[in-house]
């Protein structure tokens, strides 16, 4: 039997990186899979490559009144909800000096605000064994320069998975984190740097990073599995680093 079989699931921010490559291992293991994303380019594609086994949903992640939409257009297709992995999020980094109230705004919605109430909406459908999987980062455990209110996102996702975790386990409901150190995926391209400087940023951040290299969207995915799977049934509240020794070394 496949490891996700007769499990729905929703992938956030899935048509692109960690995400679509999650959505892609989920499929393998036997999951029905709904996946969301803002641009309506990046869903028609991940349909073209995926085909009918996958839903896909217009969504933005920071818009609060579109995780109630998003809950309701799922409870029309779904029994219900065995897997959320809440993968979508906002990668703005700048100096303390350049931002702004709205910049900030932007990210904490994405990234934190949005998940929470996202869950909340989910409520209703979430099954008595669901996996909740959080996206943090490393970078809420060290000091990276420039990622200030994208580092204070992810540690605030970080302690949301232990509150929730709590209120939610009479129910059976895990919530657990999944925190990437850096992958090698499109990110630094929104960056909007030259190609020098993109090439020379890539090598600094694999200089930060013990294995000298970045991860692969596959060892994410298949971290996710693995916490999407029954498997990992013992983990509450626990966070997972899949970062190359980062956070720890």
């Amino acid at each position: 039997m496949k490891r996700l079989e007769e499990k729905h699931a929703l992938i956030t921010g899935g048509t692109a990186g960690i995400g679509l490559e999650t959505a892609k291992q989920f499929l393998l293991e036997g999951a029905q899979v709904a996946v969301t994303g803002r641009n309506e380019d990046s869903l028609k594609a991940v349909s073209e490559e995926l085909g009918s086994a996958v839903q896909t949903i217009k969504s933005n992640a920071g818009n609060i009144a579109d995780q109630t939409k998003l809950a309701t257009q799922l409870s029309n297709t779904f029994p219900k909800l065995d897997v959320v992995y809440i993968n979508a999020g906002d990668v703005t980094h700048k100096p303390l000096e350049d931002w702004d109230e709205n910049n900030f705004d932007q990210v904490i919605n994405t990234n934190l605000k949005g998940p929470f109430f996202l869950i909340q909406a989910l409520l209703p459908m979430l099954s008595d064994s669901a996996s909740i999987i959080l996206c943090g980062s490393v970078s809420a455990r060290i000091g990276l320069p420039q990622s200030s209110v994208y580092a204070a996102s992810k540690a605030g996702l970080i302690s949301l998975a232990r509150t929730l975790s709590g209120e939610l386990k009479d129910r059976g409901i895990r919530v657990n984190i999944l925190s990437p150190g850096p992958t090698q995926t499109d990110a630094l391209e929104k960056f909007g740097l030259a190609k020098e400087e993109e090439n020379a940023l890539r090598e600094e951040i694999k200089n930060l990073v013990p294995l000298k290299r970045m991860g692969t969207t596959i060892e994410l995915a298949k971290a996710a599995v693995f916490m999407a799977s029954d498997e990992s049934s013992y983990m509450l509240g626990a966070e997972l680093l899949i970062d190359g020794g980062v956070g720890n070394l």
